[in-house]
């Protein structure tokens, strides 16, 4: 994050889940609400991916925002997280989609390393399921039920 923000020479670079939780951040001062800016930048990327499908897009990887000030520019990292860099006009836009593209490589690294690790402290068997609550079995919820 903080070699981002530098090459990027950005004011604040966070990273946040989908849902809108912010996951990281760097730069900024006590003025900026990241807890707020981070709920806001999901819900216009998820509007925005609505209008990607309206268009027959599956998604819009790259939106930016041009303020009298400030610019904002959110990238999706690896269909699990949004990139947000906000910068002043000092800053070329070219050179934040540079430093990003390059910066969203590392992060996917990141993000697929943490979920192999993840799958397998859970799954130590090689077995990946989708059912949550793989200590009871289908005989526990029969057993359960017929009493």
């Amino acid at each position: 994050m903080a070699q981002l923000a530098t090459e990027a020479r950005a004011k604040l670079v966070f990273l946040v889940d989908r849902n809108g939780q912010p996951i990281a951040s760097h730069g900024g001062d006590d003025t900026v609400d990241t807890t707020s800016l981070s709920s806001l930048a999901a819900g216009n990327v998820a509007a925005t991916e609505g209008l990607a499908k309206l268009l027959g897009e599956r998604e819009f990887s790259v939106l930016f925002h041009e303020g009298e000030r400030d610019n904002i520019h959110f990238s999706i990292v690896a269909h699990r997280a949004i990139l947000v860099v906000i910068f002043d006009h000092s800053t070329p836009v070219g050179l934040v989609r540079l430093r990003v593209r390059k910066a969203s490589v590392q992060f996917e690294d990141v993000f697929q390393r943490i979920a192999a690790r993840f799958q397998k402290e859970l799954q130590p068997t090689g077995v990946i399921s989708d059912y949550p609550f793989p200590e009871i079995t289908d005989d526990d919820i029969d057993r359960l039920f017929s009493e």
